[in-house]
């Protein structure tokens, strides 16, 4: 063995290959979470959108959209939107959980604790930094997937001959990206920023919290065993997803629309719009499949996430 062999298996890994394996599992555990769930994310997508058409709601409910989606556009309507979300989530998921791991293990260290055990202001502080980071990639992902998976209610124009016979347009991710521009992907991202940050904020202390006392009650003291991280990363996303639901509904009105004169001007018009027309409880819509799809996603991807770090040896 060379000294320098020697030497990286005393000091381990340098913090540029740490940072790049933590993107890695950030990745891989952002695309495993997001297939596994997405069908939810469809029916979350299209009752936050749904508005009165003559004084009626299109859906009733989760299990009523599920149904129009599959009897009206088969399994794959379920699915619309998924190859452009994964290649969102991708970087979106990467930076989330490797900054969060990583600017928790600086403040640890500075509070003389490990990064289970930070305090929760710190491990807010944590989770907001990486929720701010994460926008940059969120934004773009967000409003082409809303709006691929809003394509089959929006109404399309009535032609003649030829036209007519064609049917709607195929909405494409490429084409949306076209269509908006470079300015138009990062629409609402002040709505996006309202969501995630806060969101951020409140899930990964939570997800900490739960997951060490499920620890030391099932197992005792020590490291969160996986499925502790699992079961604390689903209670805690349901709790913050809940929390963060009218930033959400108010972020997917925004960017739910390809129409060149939006029909919103700003944030604070669509969310006035909203509770005047729709009332107060407009800004829930979707709560129950939110929770639905963000707990078990953040779970599965959190479990991901430390399974990959323990496989590591980190």
């Amino acid at each position: 063995m060379t000294t320098k062999e020697a030497a990286f298996q005393a000091e381990g890994p340098s913090a540029g290959v740490k940072l790049m394996a933590k993107l890695g599992n950030g990745a891989i555990a952002g695309v495993t979470g997001v297939s596994i769930i997405f069908p939810l994310d469809m029916v979350k997508t299209r009752l936050q959108n749904q508005k009165p058409v003559g004084g009626k709601m299109p859906y009733s409910g989760g299990i009523d959209c599920f149904r129009q989606i599959l009897r009206g556009e088969g399994v794959r309507g379920l699915y619309r939107g998924l190859v452009p979300n994964l290649a969102g989530v991708t970087p979106e998921k990467a930076i989330k959980l490797a900054v969060n791991d990583i600017v928790r293990g600086v403040l640890a260290q500075r509070a003389g604790t490990s990064p289970e055990r930070l305090p929760v202001m710190y491990g807010a502080l944590a989770g907001a930094t990486a929720g701010l980071c994460q926008v940059i990639a969120t934004n773009p992902m967000e409003i082409v997937k809303i709006q691929m998976q809003v394509a089959a209610t929006n109404p399309v124009a009535v032609g003649t001959g030829a036209a007519a016979m064609a049917g709607p347009p195929r909405v494409t991710a490429m084409g949306i990206v076209r269509d908006l521009g470079l300015r138009g992907l990062y629409k609402g991202t002040t709505a996006t920023l309202l969501r995630d940050v806060p969101f951020s904020l409140l899930f990964f202390p939570l997800q900490a919290l739960f997951a060490q006392n499920i620890q030391d009650r099932m197992y005792g003291e020590g490291k969160p065993a996986t499925l502790c991280v699992l079961a604390g990363s689903t209670v805690a996303g349901v709790f913050a997803a809940a929390a963060v639901t009218p930033a959400d509904v108010v972020k997917t009105r925004l960017q739910s629309s390809s129409q060149p004169s939006p029909p919103y001007r700003n944030m604070t018009d669509c969310a006035r719009r909203i509770l005047k027309s729709e009332g107060p409880m407009a800004f829930f819509k979707g709560t129950v499949p939110r929770c639905l799809t963000t707990a078990p996603l953040f779970g599965i991807a959190l479990m991901m996430y430390d399974l990959q770090q323990k496989v590591l040896g980190w």
